[in-house]
């Protein structure tokens, strides 16, 4: 019996052990995620800003090295883009109001996930004038040291 008890409890202290290693990446606190000196959550942050200001100036091209080549854009209207239609589209309108709230950053090592409120005004890539406000998740990967957006969505707050 005593062997059974043994046995019982150094399996779970290895399972325990191994499951706390397998975790800690994903727990890492921010002060652990830094990427040559700056944050990571500061540099995703920055990332973010550089795509408003893109949508400002109506320039699609910005975008080149923030998205990934296999992004995908699912947008509010519920439409889904790759990277050349979400360049084409940014192209085409013109805004007046684009702007980033309640931005947040979660990272998980290499990946991060980052959500936050966009309000805009402005007229869409078919000439129809609009304004609004989307809750927004941005899904960032570091490939060959340099972070990307593979994945956007948003979705309408009324």
């Amino acid at each position: 019996m005593k062997f059974v008890t043994a046995a019982l409890a150094s399996c779970l202290l290895m399972t325990c052990t191994a499951f706390a290693q397998d975790s800690a990446p994903a727990m890492s606190s921010k002060t652990e995620m830094h990427m040559g000196g700056m944050m990571v959550e500061q540099h995703l942050k920055e990332m973010e800003d550089k795509w408003v200001k893109a949508s400002l100036a109506s320039d699609g091209d910005a975008l080149i090295p923030l998205l990934s080549e296999d992004f995908i854009n699912i947008n509010s209207d519920g439409s889904v883009l790759n990277k050349r239609e979400t360049m084409e589209r940014m192209k085409r309108s013109k805004m007046e109001i684009s702007e980033l709230s309640d931005v947040q950053v979660t990272a998980h090592g290499d990946s991060a996930v980052v959500t936050g409120v966009w309000t805009g005004k402005g007229t869409d890539s078919k000439g129809k004038a609009f304004a609004g406000k989307e809750r927004w998740a941005d899904t960032w990967v570091k490939k060959n040291g340099k972070w990307q957006c593979v994945a956007s969505a948003s979705a309408p707050i009324a």
